[in-house]
């Protein structure tokens, strides 16, 4: 329950003072060897962007997420021999379009229809919510690999003050994921490439660091990490109650609310579960901590800061999703969002800062998984934006998959590289 809290904590590194830097910029030139596809998701009806959707080739494991505005860029490699993609969404039709052979503008829109929930067809089960819980719980050994998985990932973390970034991290990662039945700390993660920007602030401005790096995604793994939200002792501690049916990759999902009863000497959290209606597999969770008491949340995020500064907590946003691949379901896409307040003593300006991070598993390899050393692996302690190369290129990440950037992110690389070519 408290193991998220307790790693985000760790997360928010403060320091009073900032520190120089000292750019260099490497770029080695790659052959073209992937077909490029990109474009931004559209709502058919609405013609409203679709955010988060799942993008992937079948009858392979490539894939990648459209960002927070809709847009997207898959490559395909050339060798594969599918000549369609497939986008998927909550509450629309699984959609399937050609691969151009060649690269798509930007501004190719791409239409997927709104979803109808065939009453007929959805298994209606004499339980309450909790009971769909507790067989969802029940069967996640039948429902999650019961072998080992090595992952390629797309890695993104940032903060903001107020609505300026000053810091961005980028990582392609390997993840060795052992299988369910295994704890959270025999995963491993290796950074095969990174890059970040960061904009220095003057000396009195706070400086925030994001401690953990990938590790604070692999946390969100819900399944993995029952401690979150879902162990059957907590159970007691929420109101469950099923508000919804919708389908998710073309399969009914109850959605299951749940809100903390109690108070503990921890904050519980409130958010959505989405179980599907056949197999009872949770395929996605999005879920906030409770703030009715912030000065526990406060205590949970802060283990240091400067003399005379109060944490603030504002608000917080978590999402994971899976994907079920060989009819086993791995995790696919987690996102992670906290807002807070710094309020300095005897002083008149409060300011807000936004950490986020995201991954996007982009690969799945099922065979031959070999696993990844201690030595080599990115240990909880470090920090991502410390240990990468400090460059923005449109070129750099080669055949390997990415988020595309939101527009907000996109201006603040052009500034952060109109200010490292001036350096």
């Amino acid at each position: 329950m408290k193991t998220l809290n307790a790693l985000i904590g760790k997360s928010l590194r403060y320091s009073a003072t900032a520190v120089a830097l000292i750019i260099s910029a490497v770029l080695t030139a790659q052959e073209v060897d992937y077909n490029l596809v990109n474009g931004v998701i559209k709502d058919a009806k609405t013609k409203e962007r679709v955010v988060f959707a799942t993008i992937s080739v079948p009858g392979t494991t490539i894939g990648t997420v459209a960002n927070a505005d809709g847009e997207f860029t898959l490559k395909v490699p050339k060798t594969v021999k599918s000549n369609v993609f497939e986008i998927t969404h909550l509450g629309y039709q699984n959609t399937q379009f050609p691969i151009v052979n060649g690269t798509s503008g930007k501004d190719k829109v791409y239409l997927i229809e709104p979803s109808s929930l065939e009453i007929q067809s959805v298994v209606i089960r004499p339980m309450d919510a909790r009971t769909i819980l507790e067989g969802a719980l029940k069967n996640i050994d039948k429902n999650y690999s019961d072998k080992p998985v090595s992952f390629t990932a797309f890695y993104r973390e940032s903060i903001k003050q107020r609505r300026e970034y000053i810091s961005i991290a980028e990582a392609v990662a390997e993840i060795y994921k052992a299988p369910y039945r295994y704890t959270l700390e025999t995963d491993k993660v290796k950074i095969v490439k990174g890059r970040r920007g960061e904009n220095v602030k003057k000396a009195d401005t706070l400086m925030v660091k994001m401690q953990g790096g990938p590790h604070v995604s692999l946390y969100l793994d819900v399944i993995k990490n029952p401690e979150l939200i879902l162990t059957r002792e907590d159970l007691p501690y929420y109101n469950y109650e099923v508000v919804d049916v919708v389908k998710i990759d073309n399969e009914a999902n109850y959605v299951i609310s749940f809100t903390p009863n109690t108070k503990l000497e921890y904050p519980l959290y409130q958010g959505k579960l989405y179980i599907n209606t056949e197999n009872l597999a949770i395929t996605m969770a999005e879920f906030s901590i409770d703030l009715s008491e912030p000065e526990k949340v406060a205590q949970i995020f802060v283990r240091k800061k400067p003399a005379g500064l109060i944490f603030e907590p504002i608000s917080t946003n978590y999402l994971v999703t899976y994907k079920k691949v060989n009819d086993k379901y791995h995790v696919n896409y987690m996102r992670s969002e906290v807002k807070f307040r710094a309020d300095w003593r005897k002083r008149i300006f409060k300011t807000n800062y936004t950490i986020m991070s995201e991954m996007a598993i982009t690969e799945r390899n099922f065979d031959n998984v070999n696993k990844i050393t201690f030595k080599e692996s990115f240990k909880p302690n470090l920090i991502l934006a410390d240990r990468v190369n400090e460059y923005f290129d449109e070129n750099y990440w080669g055949s390997y998959n990415t988020i595309e950037p939101d527009e907000s992110i996109q201006s603040a690389i052009s500034k952060f590289n109109k200010r490292f070519r001036k350096q």
